[in-house]
């Protein structure tokens, strides 16, 4: 399906890119560069970083793009002047006019514009940026991403927020990586702890607090109560098996307990968020699906707290992967 992507409006996407053929390649020299570039991006382009999880094969973005981009020229300068450096010729042209005219030139201006706000070119820069660094570092060339990066949207409201940050915070712990998301360096809840006022703010938003200080301790009691799996191979806290016996049993899980798992609906649902959210989407998208296809929300059933969320596609037949 065609990415479905917001105009016009501000939006939120949870944005998934593999490595070619699975191969871990991201260590920590890789991943501090990739978080880097990241942060040297989205201050450019004013994108914003609500969180992200860097692993060895694969990243993990929620983001939040702008109904559109408004820079004054003096501000705009400013921007591709720090993001691209004074080495560049295009980019001492640009100051050198600006410092003796005080305006950039319209077209100019229109195509820098263009880069910024636009979810899809801030992914497509940012793997494009680190694959050349990769690729020059370790003397290769070709491909170094699998394909497309995949995109959820999120309805950009706490309850949907909070479930899918979670679920890219715990990714380290599903991995068995490590057993608190605070002790792993590449993850936004690890930043926040240690003083990254951006996503604390954005976690402060997620949570019925009103400060960074009960925020991160509502945030964290969620995330940190999981049951044990012995079972560490299957790099779950919660076997499948478990869960499914318990589902078959009518039984419910915590939100903690099934954010544990890889839930399908949070990275191939294409839309998540109340039913009002869901069916507006696919209102505004209506030619992407079947003209059989009567309604767009589908519920997700996977216990409480997570109830109310809805997707866009059905995955009930396999929700747990």
């Amino acid at each position: 399906m065609k990415r479905i992507k917001v105009s016009g409006a501000t939006a939120v996407y949870h944005c998934i890119a593999r490595i070619v053929g699975g191969e871990i390649v991201l260590g920590d020299e890789e991943k501090e560069r990739f978080r880097k570039l990241m942060w040297q991006l989205a201050e450019f382009s004013e994108i914003e970083i609500i969180t992200y999880c860097l692993m060895g094969n694969h990243v993990h973005l929620l983001v939040r793009a702008p109904s559109s981009v408004s820079l004054s020229d003096a501000e705009l300068c400013r921007r591709v002047v720090t993001y691209y450096g004074r080495r560049e010729p295009w980019v001492q042209l640009l100051d050198q006019e600006f410092r003796r005219t005080g305006v950039i030139n319209p077209q100019l201006r229109k195509r820098l514009l263009a880069r910024m706000g636009d979810v899809s070119v801030f992914m497509r820069t940012l793997k494009q940026r680190f694959s050349r660094w990769y690729n020059r570092r370790n003397k290769r060339f070709g491909t170094l991403w699998a394909e497309r990066f995949k995109s959820l949207l999120v309805e950009d409201h706490s309850e949907s927020l909070r479930t899918v940050a979670m679920y890219i915070d715990l990714n380290p712990v599903r991995a068995g990586l490590v057993d608190d998301p605070k002790d792993y360096r590449f993850c936004g809840h690890a930043e926040a702890v240690v003083g990254n006022k951006k996503i604390r703010r954005n976690t402060v938003a997620m949570c019925e607090g009103n400060n960074w200080r009960s925020a991160r301790g509502e945030y964290r009691s969620v995330m940190m109560v999981y049951a044990a799996d012995e079972d560490r191979g299957d790099r779950r806290s919660i076997s499948r098996n478990q869960l499914l016996r318990v589902l078959e049993k009518g039984g419910d899980l915590d939100r903690p307990e099934v954010l544990r798992l890889r839930l399908r609906h949070l990275t191939d649902g294409v839309v998540l968020g109340s039913r009002e959210f869901v069916e507006e989407v696919f209102a505004e998208f209506r030619d992407r699906f079947g003209c059989r296809r009567e309604q767009g929300a589908k519920p997700i059933r996977m216990g409480r707290g997570i109830g109310e969320l809805h997707t866009v596609r059905d995955l009930k037949k396999s929700t747990v992967s």
